[in-house]
Order: C-alpha cells, then sequence, then structure tokens
C-alpha cells in the first residue's frame, strides 16, 4: 500500500513536475522567514549538506553500480582543502571550495585507478581502506592538518564585503549547492556519458559490446562523486568554524551510506529523503547517540526487506527485485547507449 502511495506521488510530480518545481523553490526560499528559531535553522543546514553529500555518493554506488563505503575520506579531504588555504594562505572561500573539489575530485581518480577491475564487497573494502588511511593522514600530518588539535578559527566567506555568518546564511549557500548539484547531474545523466554510467550498472558487458569504454566511465564516475563531496567538505569546514580528524570516521562514512540507501540508490531525490529521515532520526534519538548507529542498522534491514529499492526507488528498479521488470530495464538502457 505504501509502495503504491510512493508511485502514485511520482506519477503526480511527471504530470505537474514544472508548477512543482517552482512552488518546492519558492518555498525552499523562504524557509528561514518561516523557521526563524536558529537551531531548526542548523537542523534544515545539515539536511541540505547531507543530502548533496549522499547525492554524490548515490552517483558512484548508484548509478555506475560501483559500491563506495569510504566516502568520509573525500568530504575530509574538500574539507582539510579548504580548511588549510583559508587559514594558512589567506585564500578567499569561493576558491578555495573550487580547488577543493578539484583536489578531490583528482584523488577520486587516483582511488578508482587500482579497483577498476574490483566489484562488489573488494572495492568496498578498498574504499573502506582509503578512508581510514586518509583520516589517519590528517591525524598525523600535524605540521599541515593540526594533528589531533584540527584546524581552529576557520573564516566565514565574503560575498561582496558582506560576512556569511549563522544558520540563516549558511544555509542559502547549502541550497544553491544542492541544486547546482541536481541541475548538472540531472544534465550529466541525460547525456551519452550519464547512460554509459547507467549501462554500466545494468550489465558491464553488455555496455562494453556496445562500445562504451567502462574502465574511463567509472573513472569518470569516482571524480564527478569526489568532486561534490570535495565542495561540501569545503562548505562545512567554515560553517562549523573547525575540523579535526575524528569528524570524519568510519561511522560518518556509514552515515552517508545508510542515508543513500534509505531514499532510493539510483534516483536523485533518494538520497534527499534518505538524508531528511537520518539527520531528524540523529536529532529525536540525541539521548543515545551511541546506539545511532544501531537505530540505522535496524531501518536498513527493513528496508532491504520491504522496499529494497528505497523509498522512491522506482518499482522496476534493478534493486526491486522483480525479474521480469529488470529484463526490460537492461534491454531499454542497452538499447538506448546501442543509439547513441
Amino acid at each position: 500500500m505504501i509502495s503504491n502511495t510512493f508511485e502514485n506521488v511520482k506519477k503526480i510530480y511527471k504530470k505537474h513536475a514544472k508548477i512543482i518545481n517552482i512552488v518546492l523553490i519558492i518555498l525552499l526560499l523562504i524557509i528561514p522567514r518561516l523557521m526563524p528559531n536558529s537551531y531548526l535553522m542548523g537542523i534544515v543546514c545539515r539536511i541540505l549538506m547531507y543530502a548533496t553529500l549522499a547525492g554524490s555518493l548515490n552517483i558512484i554506488n548508484g548509478y555506475s553500480g560501483q559500491f563506495n563505503i569510504g566516502h568520509a575520506g573525500f568530504f575530509l579531504i574538500g574539507a582539510y582543502t579548504e580548511a588549510i588555504l583559508a587559514t594558512t594562505y589567506g585564500w578567499s572561500f569561493w576558491p578555495a571550495m573550487i580547488i577543493a573539489g578539484i583536489v578531490t575530485s583528482i584523488v577520486g581518480f587516483l582511488v578508482s585507478l587500482p579497483t577498476l577491475r574490483l566489484r562488489g564487497i573488494y572495492l568496498a573494502i578498498v574504499t573502506l581502506g582509503f578512508s581510514e588511511i586518509i583520516r589517519i593522514i590528517a591525524l598525523n600530518w600535524t605540521d599541515v592538518t593540526g594533528g589531533p588539535m584540527g584546524i581552529k578559527g576557520i573564516p566565514s566567506p565574503e560575498l561582496f564585503g558582506f560576512r556569511i555568518s549563522g544558520p540563516v546564511d549558511y544555509y542559502y549557500i547549502f541550497l544553491i549547492v544542492g541544486i547546482l548539484f541536481l541541475f548538472i547531474t540531472n544534465r550529466i545523466l541525460k547525456s551519452r556519458v550519464g547512460r554509459s554510467w547507467i549501462s554500466i550498472r545494468e550489465d558491464e558487458l553488455a555496455a562494453k559490446s556496445l562500445g562504451v569504454e567502462a574502465n574511463r566511465a567509472k573513472s569518470a564516475n569516482f571524480m564527478y562523486g569526489a568532486f561534490w563531496a570535495g565542495i561540501v567538505g569545503a562548505t562545512y569546514a567554515p560553517y562549523y568554524k573547525f575540523i579535526a580528524s575524528d569528524m570524519f570516521t568510519l561511522d560518518e562514512g556509514f552515515n552517508i551510506l545508510a542515508m543513500v540507501i534509505i531514499g532510493g540508490q539510483g534516483t536523485l531525490i533518494g538520497p534527499f529523503v534518505g538524508a531528511s529521515i537520518a539527520t531528524l532520526i540523529s536529532e529525536v534519538f540525541r539521548f543515545a547517540s551511541q546506539y545511532r548507529m544501531v537505530i540505522y542498522a535496524i531501518l536498513i534491514i527493513v528496508m532491504m526487506w520491504w522496499r529494497p529499492q528505497g523509498l522512491v526507488g522506482a518499482y522496476d528498479s534493478i534493486l526491486a527485485g522483480d525479474d521480469k521488470s529488470l529484463k526490460k530495464r537492461k534491454k531499454s538502457i542497452t538499447q538506448k547507449v546501442g543509439d547513441n
């Protein structure tokens, strides 16, 4: 019954997409007016931040079928790059944010090279190890990263002489980053590059037979997902004004992964739904923070049993478990790749 409700809502959205999008944008722009409480705005900022971060992981896991569980490592690189450029070299936030994204993207490319032949749990273990290696480097490279003490006093961004501070101001930064991510990603997924990612996810051998260069597509996919993780990390650093290696532990990586699974892999809106639910759960159960991952685990198990494609995943998703719909989906996607 609930699954049918989600499908009906998606049909209504597709039918009235333009009107609904305009209404949503207006609501998002006036939320600070409707919710002036700084605590509530802080929750909304975290939802937007994690939504884009989970979306960047979804690009890798959901659209190319690779299994990355070390996304916190890319998140860390973006945050530390911006923090070091801003505090040590006096860079402005805006160019530092772009550089953070580029540096993280390059690291994503380097990580992808030795993992091109790996799949499933083997790829997951490599990305998990990468995340921990990056965190340990940040913990011990005291001269650059501040070591266990981290980096303090990260300056706030400035725009036309106006210093951005407080949840209300940062809300608009996270909102703009999220909208840009959705817009650019949507365009890429409709291009030949995006279709090659999806074809690899559905059937890599069939994709190769149609001329898709799988290794190049996988590397590009990792780079793109890592780029946005770096951008989010760069906005995260000045928002909290302090970063340390213990903010990017394995728990953080699993937290991001949980958001993708709950919302729905292979969907643009899924990570935003998952980020909202996960962030609200963490707030409601703040008194039991040490058991938060247990709650996530239970929720993921329930999702895998009840709706494996996620809350907003399509009923004919590759994760839905329907053999007939899966065959139809593979056929349609390989035909699209072949036509292009």
